[in-house]
């Protein structure tokens, strides 16, 4: 079960899908933001009451109005990049925020799909959901396999086997820049970003096509992976 907040979200979690399983919500919402959500959601709980209630369950104002619990409802690998020509891949990110960033991103700079390694933290928290505007439900997504063994030798695989070249971003005395003209003529590309700090899993370079990195100056020596997440997936979209 996950947590969507705010009407907005709630509305892209079910047209995405999602089975609605409780809605939490202050009173004037029944008649107001969320009528046409109550519509849509069935018999399930609906639990209200007033602003200065619901703020005391936690000792501040928490919610933006109206909160939905959902069960998700995830895609296959292979459904997600049937037709897909690029594709995120993240491995091992862990900040809800950054996830949430890359996702807007993804949605917003012509990805295709995400796909998260096992060790990535869930999409569907809330914070994520919420730095992520929705986008979480506009553009397809799921795991590549649920354990640490199916990532990266497997999961590699897996996406050449669909007819993807991987192009790791890392900072490598042997990557090519990212205006490369041959990375921006491969047919079908799976753009892989690493974990915060210490970045993409020696295995995991070795076993891309391409290391690409992002020219920098003023001796900076990388972005965060959110910000080179949306350079990436701009520079690197189908022409």
């Amino acid at each position: 079960v996950f947590i969507a907040e705010s009407p907005k979200v709630i509305r892209l979690a079910l047209d995405a899908g999602h089975i609605p399983v409780a809605l939490l919500m202050e009173r004037r919402h029944i008649e107001g933001q969320a009528k046409d959500i109550l519509e849509r959601c069935g018999d399930i709980p609906v639990y209200t009451a007033d602003r200065h209630v619901l703020a005391s369950l936690t000792g501040y104002p928490l919610t933006r109005g109206v909160l939905c619990a959902l069960r998700p409802k995830l895609p296959t690998v292979e459904a997600i990049c049937r037709d897909a020509r690029r594709v995120a891949v993240l491995e091992g990110i862990v900040d809800t925020t950054n996830v949430g960033a890359i996702f807007r991103s993804a949605a917003a700079l012509h990805m295709d799909a995400v796909l998260l390694s096992p060790t990535c933290c869930d999409p569907l928290n809330r914070r994520a959901v919420r730095v992520s505007m929705g986008t979480v439900f506009q553009i397809p997504w799921t795991r590549l396999g649920e354990d640490h063994t199916q990532w990266p030798e497997a999961g590699l695989r897996r996406l050449h086997d669909l007819g993807f070249e991987t192009a790791a971003m890392a900072l490598s005395d042997t990557a090519v820049s990212i205006d490369d003209p041959k990375l921006k003529a491969v047919q079908r590309l799976a753009i892989i970003l690493g974990t915060e700090g210490d970045g993409l899993a020696h295995e995991t370079i070795a076993g891309c096509d391409h290391t690409v990195c992002i020219p920098m100056s003023h001796g900076v020596d990388s972005l965060n992976v959110a910000a080179a997440s949306a350079v990436a997936f701009w520079e690197l979209r189908v022409r």
